[in-house]
Parts: C-alpha cells; sequence; structure tokens
C-alpha cells in the first residue's frame, strides 16, 4: 500500500508551513507547499496568475495541483483558500488525510497582520480578516476528516497530527 498524503489545511497564518516541516521531518516526509508548487508549474506568482487567467483559472490550477500532489504521498500544506471548495475537499479527502489545523484569529492576526508577503492580510482591516476567518472556518471543518488545536508548540501540533495519521 503506498503512503497517504497529508494536507494541511487553515487560515492564513494558522501553522500550516512551520507544522508541516515539523511533521514531514517526524515522518521522513517531503513538504510540498500547494502554492509553490503552482507558482514553479505555471512559471508565474499567483498575482499574476489572477490578473492573466482570473481566479476560475487558478481554481482549476489548484484542483489538478490537488490532484497531482496525492500521488507524491508527502506532507501538503495548501494555500489558505484550496480546501474552501467541496470539489477541492473531496479530491483531497479521497487522495489522503486532511488535517485542519485550528487555530484562533487572534493568533493568525498577529502573525499575518503585518507581513507584505500576504497581499490580502496586509491590504485588509483585522475586521474584514474576521469576518474571512469566521466565513472560512466553517468550510475548513466540513472539507477537512480531523480538527486539531492549532494552540501550542509547532512540535505539539505536529505530534498530534503524526498520531493521527498513525491511527493513535
Amino acid at each position: 500500500m503506498s503512503e497517504r498524503a497529508i494536507y494541511l489545511c487553515g487560515f492564513m497564518g494558522c501553522g500550516k508551513t512551520t507544522v508541516g516541516k515539523k511533521l514531514a521531518k517526524m515522518l521522513n516526509k517531503e513538504l510540498i507547499d500547494l502554492d509553490a508548487y503552482i507558482v514553479e508549474k505555471e512559471g508565474m506568482n499567483i498575482p499574476e496568475i489572477f490578473e492573466k487567467y482570473g481566479e476560475p483559472y487558478f481554481r482549476a490550477v489548484e484542483t489538478a495541483g490537488l490532484k497531482e500532489l496525492a500521488q507524491e504521498g508527502g506532507i501538503i500544506a495548501t494555500g489558505g483558500g484550496a480546501l474552501l471548495s467541496d470539489e477541492n475537499g473531496e479530491v483531497a479527502k479521497s487522495a489522503g488525510l486532511v488535517i485542519f489545523i485550528d487555530t484562533p484569529f487572534e493568533v493568525c492576526y498577529e502573525r499575518i497582520k503585518d507581513d507584505p508577503n500576504r497581499p490580502i492580510a496586509f491590504n485588509s482591516t483585522e475586521q474584514e480578516l474576521r469576518e474571512r476567518f469566521n466565513y472560512r472556518r466553517p468550510l475548513y471543518i466540513r472539507n477537512s476528516h480531523f480538527s486539531v488545536n492549532g494552540q501550542g508548540t509547532s512540535k505539539a501540533i505536529a505530534l498530534r497530527i503524526k498520531d493521527i495519521y498513525q491511527g493513535k
């Protein structure tokens, strides 16, 4: 049996990449960032993809990327919007184990509020981000197999995910 991929989802700043790095090391798997994968594959950054082709095109590429990466069997840190659609949720859930890192808004906000590399966060008010968070959270839950508490150290969160993955 091939190893199942592990998809990490959640709001911007919830810890997908940081936890993913720890988890990948614990499980001796590769960490793949879905957005970086898309940027490499398309040869342009995400704002350029949106500008040139539009969001529907980007979402189709994102869905294809989720399917392609499932074959890798690694840890996949999804973009903040990747698992908002039921289609992408079903793709990921059928291809691997989907874990929602459920980190409180206040923690995420502190991590992202001044980050110029996160245009949505950088150009949004705290209230706008809170509304986006509140809209997305139930979708993450619906499109995941499990939720883990995103508070605590990245190592502790990675250990919780490792236990879920290994059926403990």
